[in-house]
């Protein structure tokens, strides 16, 4: 049989700000239209932020998630993820609030501080709807993103008591190292679905070779206890994409992470990423997995057994 991809969909996020992209979901209507949409283009997971649906600004309470939480649910199979990254500037009791509240089958944990640049996106965007997107872009000119080893461990513990598991995210090879201390301490168990960001400013880069130490040091730290997945940040996407599939791996898109659907060229929607994401997975014989596919390579609880 065709080795199975998993297909994550991050569909709107805290980076990007409504005032580049028509097509960036803000509304709780939008962001639930937007993950049905691509959980029907082939996404098994779909990787969730909330917002303020009149500003855009991230909304990181646990009832900011409500209004489409159910409405998903009702509307597609797909594995729910919920974001802990919230916005960089959060502290993490604020930013696991929506998941402890919620209990989905997976949560986003990030696995290192670092620093977090958004700035350079000044240099392309100058016109903005509301005055604290700049303020955001700017501010991350001084912005460390703090996870530190007690905000983890926080995290983990509270997050793991309602059964939800982990979409550990890795931005450079230090948070590899970071998980494994976790793994060895029994904390987090195999499998382990490890997430590895790349072209962000502040982590790893986006070169070949960037991807591959990545995978040869998560191979050698966790051998088969793992499922690997990428996301290349901006026009990065689709090339770290194809790169990571043909070396065995799963892969993240969204409009969180990029723009664009290819060189010059603004996305539409998420489920079109999704749709470029299938057509990589495809085109190299492999078969794009089910969210049910996604529950059994991932050991979760499944999606009955959440708070919504």
């Amino acid at each position: 049989m065709p080795r199975k991809v998993i297909i994550t969909c991050a569909v709107t996020g805290a980076i990007h700000t409504p005032s580049m992209s028509d097509a960036l979901p803000i509304t709780a209507e939008q962001i639930a239209d937007a993950a049905v949409g691509a959980a029907q283009a082939g996404a098994a997971i779909i990787h969730l932020h909330a917002r303020d649906p009149i500003t855009g600004r991230p909304d990181q309470t646990a009832e900011g998630f409500t209004p489409f939480l159910k409405v998903i649910k009702q509307r597609c199979d797909a594995v729910l993820n919920l974001t802990t990254g919230g916005s960089p500037f959060m502290k993490v009791a604020e930013r696991i609030a929506p998941a402890a509240a919620h209990h989905p089958e997976v949560a986003s944990l990030n696995m290192g501080s670092m620093n977090f640049g958004l700035y350079p996106m000044l240099d392309r965007f100058t016109d903005f709807k509301h005055p604290w997107e700049r303020e955001f872009l700017e501010g991350s000119r001084d912005l460390v993103f703090r996870n530190s080893f007690q905000d983890i461990e926080f995290a983990i513990e509270t997050l793991s008591a309602t059964g939800t598991r982990f979409e550990f995210e890795c931005y450079d090879i230090s948070h590899l190292y970071n998980l494994k201390h976790f793994y060895d301490r029994g904390l987090v168990k195999g499998p382990l679905f490890i997430q590895s960001v790349f072209g962000l400013l502040g982590g790893i880069g986006a070169h070949p070779e960037d991807v591959a130490h990545m995978k040869r040091t998560a191979d050698r730290l966790f051998g088969d206890d793992y499922q690997w997945s990428v996301l290349g940040a901006g026009r990065h996407q689709l090339t770290i994409a194809a790169m990571a599939v043909a070396m065995g791996g799963n892969l993240r898109v969204g409009l969180e992470d990029s723009l664009w659907a290819g060189p010059g060229k603004m996305a539409t929607s998420n489920a079109q990423q999704v749709t470029l994401a299938r057509q990589i997975i495809e085109g190299l014989g492999l078969t794009v997995a089910s969210a049910d596919d996604a529950r059994a390579m991932l050991a979760l609880k499944g999606g009955d057994q959440v708070g919504f």
